[in-house]
């Protein structure tokens, strides 16, 4: 929560010299600097300064404003845009003096709550690394990826799905208050998010650069204007004021008005229903309910059993219940043979037939082609093969060497033939696909199988094995196929596997699903 003292500072009497970092004043931009010049910018109220650097090879970066310490390069302050290739052959070399580049670091060194502040307009499809610990805009992924080193100089990064390079104007921050980053786009709170701190700690030999890595490489194409940085937290309400209003305004006040009679008319509304409603549930005291089980459109009364594929399930309180059927392997008199039946989970005896020194299955077909070459097609019937009459071959659409003889049939197929679409014995999570020969069942993802075959499956309860990614001050809930993380009552989601405890407003996150092999 925003102190009293530091909202006054930020929003009424402008911010305090010793808090703030005009970075343009700081590095004296308007000296005639090689590659830079003034333009017109997003208002007329303070000087924007168009870049153009000379022309790079493709893949190259730029970053606005770095340090670098004995030939090393280290993700601190500043980085603008990293570019693919720029339009214009002009060298620039943009970098801070000693004495300028002393007074920013002995603000920033060891500070625990920062904000940096920056409008922009970045060339569309461009790739760069736009503020902030290296805060890269990604272009072409439609993303901002926060690159910086942790208080154990570990490299880290943080992905947030966002285009900026659109060449638009955009007002962008972003504030860190210890491990806590916020993220702003044109006035709107983008992300919130619980990270690990980065390492603010400095070495004296320290250069800072404006809009590019060093004098050679990482040039930034484009226009940048209020580049600033102020040693609070929040400052973000110096770019944005409404953010932190303290008043509603007239509209503000009949807007609420106005809603109010709304939520009074709904209120009206739903205690007249309520109380139909009542007058209903006083007539069910008299009656006895029974609790009920419904599963795939069947409804089974309390304490009724039955069987769903390869479980055993019986409704129990208005719940359905189900445990794996395990199966014993069936001992088969000789003149048969242990195999799956349609509809049955374990295998049964069924009739074999013995045929050219090989046994066939009850219901197993095979083709066979006579001194003329005529196929002949058999059938295991009844413990004997039964010439089956032939049929008509339908007309294939692919070349000869793409047709293929398969050992069940006397009709050739093509290649990538839908063998699915013939009719498969795949059960409930479990799916079709179509192999060289024929089809095969596979269970889908979330889901493990009850037999070898694959046929049936049964879902895999992330939550009680321990797959799951769950993090602090939340509940792992299964849910078919898949889980959920819940954030336990009072706390406030931060992604999808964490919340936090902190109470602050709600928070546009931007949901997306994640890859099963990643869970």
């Amino acid at each position: 929560m925003l102190r009293k003292c530091e909202f006054l500072l930020v929003s009424r009497f402008g911010v305090d010299p010793a808090l703030r970092v005009d970075v343009f004043g700081e590095l004296r931009l308007g000296d005639a600097f090689a590659g830079v010049s003034q333009v017109p910018g997003f208002h007329n109220d303070t000087r924007a300064f168009l870049f153009q650097g000379k022309r790079l090879s493709s893949g190259g970066s730029a970053s606005p404003l770095r340090w670098t310490h004995r030939g090393r390069t280290a993700p601190l302050l500043f980085a603008i845009a990293r570019v693919s290739a720029f339009s214009t052959d002009t060298a620039r070399d943009v970098k801070s003096s000693a004495d300028a580049t002393e007074r920013i670091l002995q603000k920033l060194r060891n500070k625990k709550e920062f904000t940096v502040l920056a409008t922009v307009k970045q060339e569309t499809l461009n790739s760069g690394v736009i503020l902030f610990l290296e805060l890269e805009s990604s272009g072409q992924r439609n993303e901002i990826r926060l690159h910086y080193r942790t208080q154990g100089q570990q490299p880290h990064t943080e992905v947030f799905p966002y285009t900026l390079a659109d060449d638009q104007w955009h007002k962008v921050s972003v504030a860190l208050s210890a491990s806590h980053i916020l993220l702003h786009v044109d006035c709107n709170r983008i992300y919130e998010r619980v990270v690990e701190p980065p390492s603010m700690d400095f070495p004296e030999e320290t250069s800072i650069w404006l809009g590019q890595r060093n004098s050679a490489h990482g040039l930034f194409k484009g226009v940048m204007q209020d580049v600033q940085l102020l040693v609070m937290p929040q400052g973000y309400i110096s770019q944005c004021p409404d953010l932190n209003r303290t008043c509603p305004t007239c509209n503000d006040f009949h807007g609420l008005v106005q809603k109010i009679m709304e939520l009074q008319d709904i209120l009206a509304k739903t205690s007249s229903k309520l109380s139909k409603a009542e007058e209903k549930m006083n007539g069910l005291d008299r009656c006895y309910c029974e609790r009920t089980c419904s599963v795939k459109g069947v409804l089974y009364r309390e304490d009724e059993s039955w069987t769903d594929g390869c479980k055993n399930c019986t409704c129990s309180n208005g719940t359905a219940l189900c445990e794996p059927i395990s199966c014993v392997p069936p001992v088969c008199p000789p003149d048969s043979a242990p195999a799956y039946v349609p509809g049955r989970c374990c295998q049964e005896c069924q009739p074999v037939c013995l045929f050219r020194k090989r046994v066939y299955v009850e219901g197993e077909k095979q083709a066979l082609r006579d001194s003329s070459g005529k196929c002949l097609l058999f059938e295991c019937r009844d413990r004997t093969m039964h010439r089956v009459a032939p049929s008509i071959c339908p007309e294939l659409n692919c070349a000869e060497s793409e047709q293929m003889t398969l050992p069940d049939r006397c009709c050739n197929v093509c290649r990538g033939h839908d063998f699915c679409a013939e009719g498969h014995c795949c059960a409930e999570h479990s799916e079709c696909i179509s192999l060289e020969t024929g089809p095969r069942c596979r269970c889908r993802d979330g889901f493990r199988s009850l037999r070898d075959d694959e046929a049936y499956c049964e879902d895999i309860d992330e939550c009680a094995e321990g797959r799951h990614y769950c993090r602090e001050n939340t509940v792992c809930v299964n849910t078919p196929g898949s889980f959920m993380c819940i954030c336990h009552a009072g706390y406030i989601r931060i992604d999808d596997y964490s919340c936090t405890g902190e109470c602050r407003p709600a928070v546009l996150y931007h949901q997306h699903s994640i890859p099963r092999q990643f869970r």
